[in-house]
C-alpha cells in the first residue's frame, strides 16, 4: 500500500527537480510500534508500521507522510544539515582553542547550539517539506487536507509528550496544523486538477 502510494508520488517530483523522478527512490515500511518516518539522502525513505496501524491512517494521509519525506529527499535536508553541524562543531573547536576555554565550556556551548540554532534549522526544513509534501500529495491526485487529519491524529496520540517547541527539531503539531490551512488554498486546486477526468 505505501509503496503503490509512492509510485504515485514520485514522477510528480519533476516540478520541483527535473532529474528527482529517475532517482532510485526506495520506500520501505519497518515493522516498529514508534509513530515515526524518516529519509535518508538519495530518496531511501522509511515509514514505521505503527503510524499506519496505531493511527489508522488512510490512504490520503500516508501520501501527505511519504510526500513530506520526498520532499526531505528533494531539498537535500540531511546533507544541508551535516554541513551546518560540522561548520558549527569546527567554529567552537577553534574557538574554545583560541579562547582557551575548558572542555566543559566548549561542551556548553555545543550544547547551547544544538538546543536553540540548530533545531531552528531543522524546523525551518520540516516546513517546507510540509509545504512541498502537500503540494505533491495533491499533484497525485490524493487528498492534501489530510495533511490536518494526520496531524491532529498525531496530537491526539502525543498527548502533550513533547518538549517545548522552540527545543524540537519539528514544529508543535497544532503549528503544523495552522501552517498547513495556510498552504491548502494554493494545493486543493492541484489536487481537483488530477481528480478531473481526462
Amino acid at each position: 500500500r505505501v509503496q503503490t502510494i509512492a509510485s504515485r508520488l514520485e514522477p510528480q517530483t519533476r516540478v520541483f527537480r527535473a532529474d528527482a523522478p529517475a532517482w532510485k527512490w526506495e520506500v520501505n515500511v519497518i515493522s516498529s510500534k514508534d509513530l515515526n518516518a524518516f529519509c535518508m539522502p538519495g530518496g531511501k525513505i522509511m515509514v514505521y508500521s505503527g503510524l499506519i496501524e496505531q493511527l489508522a491512517l488512510s490512504d490520503d494521509e500516508i501520501a501527505v507522510v511519504v510526500g513530506h519525506e520526498i520532499a526531505h529527499a528533494l531539498r537535500e535536508h540531511s546533507r544541508e544539515q551535516a554541513s551546518q553541524a560540522i561548520a558549527a562543531q569546527t567554529a567552537i573547536d577553534v574557538g574554545s582553542k583560541l579562547l582557551q576555554l575548558s572542555d566543559t565550556l566548549a561542551s556548553v556551548a555545543n550544547v547551547g547550539y544544538q538546543a536553540l540554532i540548530a533545531t531552528r534549522f531543522s524546523r525551518t526544513d520540516e516546513s517546507e517539506a510540509d509545504r512541498i509534501g502537500l503540494e505533491l500529495t495533491a499533484r497525485a491526485g490524493y487528498d492534501p487536507r489530510a495533511g490536518i487529519t494526520l496531524w491532529q491524529k498525531m496530537l491526539s496520540a502525543n498527548q502533550g509528550a513533547r518538549p517545548p517547541e522552540f527545543l524540537s527539531s519539528h514544529p508543535a503539531e497544532a503549528s503544523r496544523v495552522q501552517q498547513i490551512q495556510g498552504v491548502l488554498p494554493s494545493v486543493v486546486p492541484l489536487y481537483e486538477a488530477a481528480r478531473r477526468p481526462g
